[in-house]
């Protein structure tokens, strides 16, 4: 039985690997901004089979909680073993490029919450000798593109992060997982034009479940985003400057 934290747990992805969470019997404890979708996912959870689903309100963005969050939820479920962090935002490319405090603020939303709740879990994680650490970052983040680079900055830089991480922990017996997906078709992404591309959230949720089994390193969900993606980064930059993506 695991003990998880989820923070971001009422995102499309979150929720649907939570279900196979639950299944198994696990304990979680659930950390989202909105209480009344996150009572939801709680209590859809306890049907579905999870022993223990406690629950946080919070923004991810307030780093001066997260020592309090890692400390509740290791109180609440008797220890922690795995972590998931699944929050963020996709920005508005225009309004980013416009201002550098929309910039800012999605840099903030999307990277330095995450490396600030990596900072603590990792030092615990570190201390106990054991734990499973998911980030859940995106293909975004492989090559900067002129439609989404603010996005793809900042996922960019926790999947670099994670990758010092994943090496500093290893000797610890911590496995550090870095999920890379690719379209996937969500709440988030509903005003998208949609293609055989996209993927549904209970792919990817099974993908990052089966993951967390595996002790996985990167993983990129559905699997031939890693071809996708090899392929983009093969195109030289000066032709790819041209292009539309």
């Amino acid at each position: 039985m695991r003990h998880i934290l989820i923070i971001g747990a009422t995102s499309a992805i979150a929720e649907a690997t939570a279900r196979r969470f639950a299944q198994d019997g696990d304990r979680l404890y659930l950390v989202a901004r909105n209480l009344d979708r996150l009572a939801a996912v709680a209590s859809d959870l306890k049907t579905r089979g999870a022993t223990q689903v406690e629950m946080m309100v919070m923004d991810a963005n307030d780093t001066d909680r997260h020592a309090e969050l890692f400390a509740q939820a290791e109180a609440a479920l008797g220890g922690l073993d795995t972590v998931l962090i699944a929050h963020g935002t996709l920005p508005n490319q225009k309004a980013c490029e416009a201002s550098f405090e929309t910039t800012l603020q999605e840099i903030q939303s999307n990277c330095i919450s995450t490396i600030s709740l990596l900072t603590h879990i990792a030092n615990q994680f570190e201390a106990q000798k054991r734990g499973t650490i998911v980030v859940i970052t995106s293909v975004a983040g492989d090559r900067g593109r002129q439609s989404n680079y603010i996005y793809g900055t900042a996922k960019a830089a926790v999947s670099t992060f994670l990758q010092g991480l994943r090496g500093r922990l290893f000797r610890s017996g911590v496995n550090v997982i870095t999920v890379k997906p690719g379209f996937v078709d969500t709440p988030m992404t509903a005003d998208f034009r949609k293609g055989l591309l996209w993927a549904s959230s209970e792919k990817v949720g099974n993908g990052i479940y089966r993951s967390v089994q595996r002790k996985r390193d990167v993983v990129y969900l559905p699997w031939f985003w890693r071809w996708v993606m090899l392929i983009i980064g093969m195109i030289p930059e000066s032709y790819f400057k041209r292009t539309n993506l």
